[in-house]
């Protein structure tokens, strides 16, 4: 799919913006989440502010990571975590920074995924109760083992190869 300057919104003052004049780059991005220039082929962006059943999110989430598009999977569950009831933000937020942290490693960023593993380890352990069919502390495991990878100098991960299983 491409992007170009215009999607999205007119630019004002030099930045894109949507509808309602909130800044939103319409720049088109690659897998994984990155900006390229205007113009460029993209990969498809996931769409802002759907609201879906949990089972839903989990089903979308684990879709986009098989596919190596955890930048994309992030964006679903800061969808859940914005949608969903107060009590389960956290986890929703959790699970968010683990599809970042993610992100990063295959970016080759490894300081970047190594906090971002590790604070949404902590945020997912913490939840401490069972959610949705979600495998807590299977995924816990997963961060914790991919930050201490990619903080001992492994070579950017394969997103695709990496990518957790989300329910137990």
């Amino acid at each position: 799919m491409e992007h170009g300057k215009g999607t999205g919104g007119a630019a004002r003052g030099g930045r894109d913006r949507d509808a309602g004049g909130r800044a939103r780059s319409a720049r088109p991005r690659d897998g994984l989440g990155r900006p390229l220039p205007y113009g460029a082929r993209g990969v498809a962006r996931q769409p802002e502010g759907v609201v879906r059943t949990p089972a839903e999110s989990v089903a979308e989430a684990q879709r986009l990571l098989d596919a190596g598009l955890p930048f994309h999977a992030h964006e679903v569950f800061e969808d859940a975590w914005k949608s969903g009831p107060d009590e389960e933000r956290a986890l929703w937020r959790g699970l968010a920074q683990l599809a970042v942290g993610l992100t990063h490693a295959a970016r080759g960023n490894a300081k970047g995924a190594r906090r971002l593993l590790l604070r949404g380890a902590a945020v997912v352990e913490a939840y401490g109760r069972p959610a949705h069919g979600l495998d807590l502390p299977g995924l816990t495991a997963w961060a914790r083992g991919l930050a201490d990878r990619v903080g001992a100098g492994r070579p950017a991960a394969d997103p695709a190869a990496e990518a957790p299983r989300l329910l137990g």
